[in-house]
């Protein structure tokens, strides 16, 4: 007789927690809740689904955690409205350690703005012109004394879009710049010419205002490359003094 391949275990229930969450979500959707809306009395709510209080606080709780919900102290458990920052605070937790998907996410701010470019030099107003050449003239201020202007970076790339008017775009940019900044360690890597940073950005607004669509693309392209040389160097820089701590000369005895 051949010899039968073992069963699979049966995968483990999901807890109890878990399951009331999802059944929360579909209560969301199937009643059409929107944001500030009341749910019931979380008694009521354990009740339909047979489970405990503690269950259904520990669901209600991870749920605020990941932005659905909000609990207002005294007066009960409501839909919140929908933000990017809980998966802004995930995705840039969980990619701080990650060297390879910083790189990809490098690649996808790059694809992103190049691609969207056109419609900014479409639609941008004179108003955000002057608001980006605002927030340049910043940046060069700060070059000039060899300061860090990660704010004022984060402002230009929001502004940069902002006339299209797209919260979805807004979010994605925030949530792009956020996790690569503190996923590459940004803050921390030297800048040999903040100069050339700056000049980066201020050609990508003259760019836009002179309505250049390839322009505008050729230096946010250029822009992207220049990040990506900054990293390169730093990672050396990191590479190099790791193997001068491990080299025997410089090993305690």
């Amino acid at each position: 007789m051949t010899k039968l391949k073992p069963m699979k275990p049966v995968d483990r229930a999901p807890l109890l927690h878990v399951s009331a969450q999802e059944s929360l979500r579909v209560f969301i959707v199937d009643n059409g809740l929107k944001a500030s809306d009341p749910l019931p009395p979380e008694s009521a709510l354990a009740v339909q689904l047979g489970i405990s209080r503690n269950s259904m606080r520990e669901a209600i709780k991870a749920l605020e955690s990941v932005g659905v919900l909000e609990t207002r102290r005294g007066v009960g458990v409501f839909v919140k409205e929908f933000s990017f920052q809980p998966l802004l605070d995930n995705l840039a937790y969980g990619l701080q350690d990650s060297l390879r998907d910083v790189d990809e996410l490098r690649d996808i701010r790059r694809v992103l703005e190049v691609g969207l470019i056109e419609r900014t030099v479409a639609l941008i107003t004179d108003d955000d012109i002057a608001a980006l050449r605002e927030v340049t003239e910043r940046m060069r201020v700060k070059a000039m004394r060899d300061e860090s202007f990660a704010e004022e970076d984060q402002s230009f790339h929001q502004l940069l879009f902002r006339c299209q008017n797209n919260r979805m775009l807004s979010g994605l940019l925030e949530i792009f710049w956020v996790a690569f900044y503190k996923a590459s360690g940004l803050a921390d890597l030297g800048n040999p010419s903040p100069l050339d940073t700056w000049r980066d950005h201020q050609s990508i607004v003259e760019a836009v205002a002179a309505r250049d669509v390839a322009g505008a693309r050729l230096r946010l392209d250029a822009h992207y490359r220049g990040i990506q040389d900054l990293v390169a160097i730093n990672r050396e820089r990191e590479a190099a003094a790791d193997e001068s701590a491990a080299s025997p000369k410089n090993r305690k005895n």
